[in-house]
């Protein structure tokens, strides 16, 4: 990227929060401090109204806009791509806020980069055969939490747990959302439980925003999951897989704690996994047993062996 366009960048970018950091942009274009303090102070000769604080940051001042933005050929199609993931992965009142804006985005484009959309259309799809808000009940259920992290009110939720069926009502406070394992889940506060709750979207049968705000100060979603990670015990499990079955465990082994992988000769490969869940591991195991060696730790051997004869009692 030449400086031109560097620090064109860098203005985009202090537009885009309320503060930005000398170093969250040196990193971004993988440049030094100094270089970042020589771009700034050309926006600055260049008329910009840059405020910079010493250990805080810079950021613009308040109704300086820059002119609409011309995005490049790239910059047009990722979001063509983005949109296209958003219809399939999100719920309804989300993927429509999404068009909303891609309505706008559109505006700006200069006719070229216009056709170029309506061109590329056509050859962008995102196929997923099961929906988690295909049904009735699971749509619009991230955008009330999303607004009541914003607002700090709590939410009302009947929620049907996975171990027991069981429909209860809850009072939460919400902490963020995050897409896992084929799911949208929202971390909350549950009052009933007195203690942070991992709540999956498709299983909350009805939500209701009250006019209660919290004042509870909750840690952030990041600072939260990385607490739950770190206090995980995690069972380092290692394998020993043909490799002809290990191309296709490529889309799943990431769910199931994969950590690397490395040549045994021709024919094998070792692959090791950090894992929390014991009995899914097994599970998954079990599905390619044939063409794999289970190497460690030994004791789990015994309760795979054990899920085997239990197995083959119930097809007796």
């Amino acid at each position: 990227m030449n400086r031109i366009d560097r620090v064109t960048a860098i203005l985009i970018q202090l537009q885009s929060r309320k503060i930005v950091k000398a170093q969250d942009i040196a990193e971004r274009f993988n440049i030094s401090l100094r270089t970042v303090y020589r771009d700034v102070k050309t926006l600055e000769e260049a008329g910009i109204p840059v405020i910079g604080e010493a250990g805080v940051g810079y950021s613009i001042m308040d109704g300086y806009r820059l002119p609409p933005v011309m995005f490049t050929k790239e910059e047009a199609t990722a979001f063509l791509t983005a949109e296209k993931i958003v219809e399939k992965f999100t719920d309804a009142s989300t993927e429509a806020s999404y068009k909303s804006a891609m309505y706008k985005v559109r505006a700006v484009l200069r006719s070229t980069e216009k056709d170029l959309l309506e061109n590329m259309e056509q050859h962008i799809e995102v196929l997923r055969p099961v929906l988690p808000f295909e049904a009735d009940n699971a749509k619009d259920k991230l955008q009330p939490f999303l607004r009541s992290v914003a607002e700090q009110r709590v939410i009302k939720i009947q929620y049907k747990a996975f171990h027991s069926e069981e429909t209860t009502e809850r009072l939460i406070e919400p902490v963020g959302i995050f897409y896992s394992s084929g799911y949208w889940h929202a971390l909350a506060y549950c009052r009933l439980r007195k203690d942070y709750r991992d709540f999956r979207a498709d299983r909350i049968q009805s939500i209701q925003t009250t006019e209660e705000q919290y004042k509870t100060e909750h840690p952030s979603l990041k600072t939260y999951l990385d607490k739950i990670m770190h206090q995980q015990q995690l069972e380092k499990i290692v394998l020993r897989v043909d490799k002809e079955a290990a191309k296709y465990l490529q889309a799943q082994k990431l769910y199931y704690g994969f950590v690397s992988e490395q040549p045994v000769d021709d024919d094998r490969i070792e692959m090791t996994f950090l894992s929390a869940y014991r009995e899914s591991f097994v599970r998954w195991y079990i599905t390619f047993a044939d063409h794999a060696e289970l190497l460690y730790p030994v004791i789990l051997k015994e309760h795979v062996k054990r899920y085997i004869q239990a197995l083959a009692v119930k097809l007796l």
